[in-house]
């Protein structure tokens, strides 16, 4: 198997951060020899184990970015896998259309109290009308399923479906996981901007967040760093066209850039109306269970157990309808948290989390579809390799 290991300082974003003191984070530090050896131990087993071509691991820790390249990016071309290698997101894409509507709250240009139809003429009459963009973008818009059916295929259809449906449970009630809720979110979110949602992502969110190898649509001339999925049967896939695929979970994206993302969400050293959107995306909203919902980011109070996060990443929270337990008002996300965000195609599966009280952020890309289960595990053991204190995180 192919790897290579590279270890720098980011300036920018990642030299700005205000780092906490933390005798475990002293002790191993972004060049130790232990965080090498934790992601050496943890990676290459979890490959072979789920047959992955390629991964391409990130850590952010102190200030300094360690990248862990794994394999290939395409088992017919051979390229190796690279900090710069793009990878399909899937649902952490959810993440950035989070931010990208608490932008617009941002700037005046919406409220997430607002009807869904005040943003869309043609869903007035419907079930939308009683629908919030807060609802929407929690996926407590009334049981709005994992995907659309597969009749719904263009703008048109769309709106017929939205016209169509008709709640399962009282809106604000449940929390049922859903592309086409947040997926509408996101499309309003645009709307109120006063664009199409991939040139408010592409030309205006994206370049502000400093991310230059980050697409909806990946350029000719980034082509070559594509990497190739691969189905269960092996076969070579990317993510195709579908109804708000881009809101939901259209992003392609580097490691390399993956961790200057987490880093400005960490930091929020930025523009302040973008600072703003960002406390608005990690700002819980409800609680299910352990988990708390933001806008497209999912947090956990911090320390906390590998059972306790698996909990909160589990099938069960996936895509059974749970019970929620409103905040109000919204509780902002404090250091004491940590967020995260799974994401997958048909042929990737990628993780990230950040634990802003460590100053620690964590990227895996990887070029299959690979069970949350198996990612958060991996992820924990980097992560508590870097805070051994979460050896002593089982309180409730």
């Amino acid at each position: 198997m192919m790897r290579s290991l590279k270890f720098r300082t980011l300036t920018g974003v990642l030299g700005c951060l205000s780092l906490v003191p933390a005798a475990a984070l002293a002790a191993n530090d972004g060049g130790s020899v232990d965080l090498g050896k934790a992601v050496e131990a943890t990676i290459p087993p979890l490959m072979k184990a789920n047959d992955i071509p390629g991964m391409a691991v990130a850590v952010l820790v102190n200030g300094q970015a360690r990248y862990f390249n794994y394999g290939v990016a395409s088992k017919e071309g051979g390229q190796a896998v690279t900090q710069d290698t793009l990878f399909e997101l899937g649902s952490i894409s959810k993440t950035f259309t989070g931010i990208l509507g608490g932008y617009a709250l941002a700037q005046g240009k919406l409220s997430l109290g607002d009807k869904a139809s005040r943003y869309q003429p043609e869903l007035k009459g419907s079930a939308f009308d009683r629908i919030s963009l807060l609802q929407l973008a929690t996926y407590s818009a009334g049981g709005l399923p994992l995907q659309f059916p597969d009749a719904v295929a263009d703008q048109s259809s769309m709106l017929d479906y939205y016209r169509a449906w008709k709640p399962g449970y009282a809106p604000g009630a449940r929390r049922l996981y859903s592309n086409p809720s947040i997926g509408l979110f996101g499309h309003l979110a645009a709307r109120s901007l006063g664009q199409p949602f991939d040139e408010a992502m592409e030309r205006g969110l994206l370049p502000k967040l400093g991310l230059s190898h980050t697409f909806i649509h990946v350029p000719a001339a980034e082509q070559s760093r594509y990497a190739w999925g691969y189905s269960k049967a092996g076969k070579p896939v990317r993510v195709g066209p579908g109804a708000l695929d881009a809101e939901a979970y259209g992003i392609k994206s580097s490691a390399a850039d993956m961790l200057k993302y987490l880093a400005i969400n960490m930091s929020g050293r930025t523009e302040p109306a973008l600072r703003r959107a960002m406390d608005a995306s990690h700002a819980a909203y409800y609680r299910v269970g352990d988990l708390h919902q933001g806008l497209g980011w999912e947090g956990y109070r911090y320390p906390l157990s590998l059972e306790r996060l698996l909990a909160g990443n589990s099938n069960e929270i996936a895509f059974q309808p749970q019970q929620v337990a409103w905040l109000n008002p919204p509780r902002q996300a404090g250091a004491d948290m940590l967020l995260n965000k799974t994401g997958s195609t048909n042929g990737f599966g990628a993780y990230v989390l950040f634990v802003p009280a460590r100053k620690v952020g964590i990227v895996m890309l990887a070029n299959r579809n690979y069970p949350n289960a198996e990612r958060v595990r991996a992820a924990y053991r980097i992560l508590s390799a870097l805070d051994p204190s979460l050896a002593h995180a089982g309180r409730p």
